[in-house]
């Protein structure tokens, strides 16, 4: 855990709130309490934003060579610390411990190598014609990101915003606001200038709508809830800063008449458990064919019960608790909803796992025979819950996938590439897998619809922190 509970990073220092406002960090395999941070005020944000702002005036005009060494500088360090910030994910938002090291810390090891390699061969200026073409950076950049894969986030923002010459001021969660203390520290350690990276805890009603608000934030980037996205979007507009935004999601995940169904239905309840269900983009509608219904519910069945469900810190642990109190009843109402709307329970339901009686933990549920109409087919449920529907035909079963608000992923699984292809492109989401790939860091992840209008990762995640000069006449007699 970090040596400055109680602290802000700002302006090259760790420093004590204004107000000091102590908040509760709760550990969720256990539901107590282990640390306490300091919730910031509008005053707090005042000061970062004052640090960024005349940051940028310097930070701004470094060479890509120059950000490039800095963000060498703090990979080496993450690289060398990672085990710190693994083990604070794991005890902040229950990651069981092999998921923290190697997908949630290593994440933001692979984004900084990212960013590295892009600006490697980027090109901020080109000459077209008689006119310059210059990317340069927005100016100061307020970051909000969300507990759920954390330092992910966090590096996504922060790392692209410094590739490309911004100064930030970030809010994490406060529920799970260790990781990017942390990430604060490797920042500092690698030699970031002072002012360019600032850090405000806070909630979201009072550190966020301030930073959302401030008239001296060039932009927004926000990944969280659309209700929250929606409010940072309207807090921005009197002052028409760009908005850059990641919100929720319903992914569907089309499995195709001539797929391997075994294997398919199998992968899918893996994607849709992992991090206990967590992630924005988990493949939590699986559509089959409706012949083949029955036999999808006894594999979905046999795959969500050898989750093996308990304390995150054990190495044997698949499945972790859920963040908070807020989050395992909103996924307990919802698990209810199904069963009293007439959805088919095929393992799990409502309560604790067998042999667990304290800590946010989920059973592993799958519903099957699930109507489009149902809560738990529209509402993100953002647990480790799965809902089966059924279809009759490709034109319904696309019309049912893309039957949402949402349109950050979507999956399809067929034994003919050129068949998923097809329906990949009649996919209304920013995100479409096919066949189960590997991850693509330099891909840019974002979506259609109520699930935002930004992108992030690799140079697409660059560019959202670039704005564009055209400089007429520079090639004229």
């Amino acid at each position: 855990m970090t040596a400055h509970p109680l602290q802000f990073y700002i302006d090259g220092a760790w420093v004590d709130p204004l107000t000091p406002h102590p908040f509760d960090v709760i550990n969720p395999a256990t539901e107590e309490a282990y640390a306490q941070i300091s919730l910031g005020t509008p005053a707090d944000v005042d000061r970062a934003v004052g640090a960024a702002r005349r940051a940028f005036e310097t930070f701004a005009f470094t060479t890509p060579k120059e950000r490039q060494d800095l963000l060498r500088r703090v990979l080496a360090v993450f690289e060398r610390r990672v085990g710190e910030l693994s083990q604070a994910i794991t005890q902040e938002m229950g990651a069981p411990a092999t998921l923290a090291r190697n997908a949630q810390a290593q994440a933001g090891i692979t984004h900084l190598k990212t960013f590295i390699e892009v600006l490697e061969t980027y090109k901020f200026e080109e000459v077209r014609g008689t006119t310059l073409l210059a990317k340069e950076p927005i100016g100061v950049c307020g970051l909000i990101t969300p507990w759920n894969w954390p330092v992910n986030q966090v590096v996504l923002k922060v790392g692209a915003a410094l590739a490309a010459g911004c100064t930030v001021v970030l809010k994490p969660s406060e529920i799970a606001p260790f990781d990017a203390m942390l990430f604060a520290e490797f920042l500092d350690e690698a030699g970031v200038p002072k002012g360019v990276f600032n850090l405000v805890n806070g909630d979201g009603p009072t550190v966020g709508a301030a930073l959302s608000a401030h008239p001296d934030i060039d932009m927004m980037s926000f990944t969280g809830s659309t209700r929250a996205g929606i409010a940072v979007a309207k807090a921005a507009a009197d002052t028409v800063k760009r908005v850059s935004q990641e919100l929720g999601g319903k992914s569907a995940n089309i499995l195709l008449p001539d797929v391997d169904l075994a294997t398919a239905v199998t992968k899918g309840v893996a994607g849709c458990f992992l991090n206990s269900g967590q992630s924005c983009n988990a493949p939590t509608r699986m559509f089959v064919p409706l012949d083949r219904m029955d036999e999808a519910k006894v594999v979905a069945k046999a795959a969500a019960e050898k989750f093996k469900v308990g304390d995150p810190t054990l190495e044997t642990t698949q499945l972790g608790p859920v963040v908070s109190q807020v989050q395992f009843d909103k996924i307990q109402g919802l698990i209810q909803s199904g069963i009293d709307e007439g959805a088919e329970l095929v393992t799990g339901g409502t309560g604790r796992p067998e042999g667990l009686n304290r800590g946010y933990y989920v059973r592993p549920t799958v519903f099957a025979n699930v109507r489009p109409e149902m809560r738990i087919s529209r509402e993100e449920i953002f647990g480790p819950v799965l809902s089966i529907l059924g279809y009759r035909d490709e034109e319904e079963v696309v019309k049912m996938a893309n039957d949402t608000v949402y349109g950050l992923a979507a999956y399809v699984q067929s034994g003919d590439l050129a068949h998923a292809r097809k329906i990949a492109a009649r996919m209304r989401a920013g995100n479409v897998h096919v066949n189960y790939p590997g991850a693509d860091p330099y891909s840019p992840f974002g979506g259609y619809k109520q699930s935002g209008n930004g992108r992030e990762r690799g140079v697409f995640g660059l560019e959202e922190f670039l704005e564009t000069k055209a400089v007429l006449g520079y090639e004229a007699a």
